[in-house]
């Protein structure tokens, strides 16, 4: 009989968990995400199967994901370093999203495609665009001590930037 090492386990593990369904909705991007408990309740009874401990601890300031085989000690691990957070519910925030993210990286998961259509069917002509553009001033404001309420409403009612809206999409994530 072989030797089981984590490589088989995994590829056991990975032969079971299949595409992953975006099952939670963000509001405000209308959009549709599987978030990491979701994701965890399809791995880890597939890890306890396969002989393999799930662990997500944080070390040297990076969300790590490990896996271990508990027969041969072997380990796999992923890694993101946090950004320079101060404001806990914040923080809290990038913590979860990089724990979903390292997870999903290190199995290699995929998830259901559901908006492959919406991506490659052709976009009509949009209209002209008569928001009010967003100013340097306002900017600022909403990176400094806007709200999430505050910074979603200035991405629906304003124009900017491409830039712009990358940094506030992307400070949306972390609030």
């Amino acid at each position: 009989m072989e030797k089981s090492t984590i490589y088989t386990k995994l590829f056991t593990l990975k032969e079971k968990v299949g595409k992953i369904s975006k099952d939670s909705k963000n509001p405000f991007f209308k959009s549709k995400y599987f978030d990491v408990n979701s994701l965890l309740e399809n791995v880890e009874p597939l890890c306890h199967d396969n002989r393999l401990l799930l662990l997500q601890p944080i070390l040297s300031n990076k969300v790590c994901t490990k896996i271990i085989d508990i027969d041969s000690g072997e380990e796999i691990s992923s890694e993101i370093d946090l950004p320079n957070i101060t404001d806990p519910q914040k923080l809290g925030s990038a913590i979860t999203y990089f724990r979903r993210y390292t997870l999903q990286s290190l199995l290699g998961i995929q998830a259901e495609d559901d908006d492959a259509n919406k991506a490659s069917t052709k976009t009509p002509a949009k209209a002209e665009d008569n928001r009010p553009w967003l100013t340097d001033k306002g900017l600022n404001y909403l990176k400094d001590q806007g709200s999430y309420q505050e910074i979603n409403e200035a991405l629906e009612n304003r124009r900017m930037k491409n830039f712009d809206k990358e940094a506030l999409t992307e400070l949306l994530k972390l609030k």
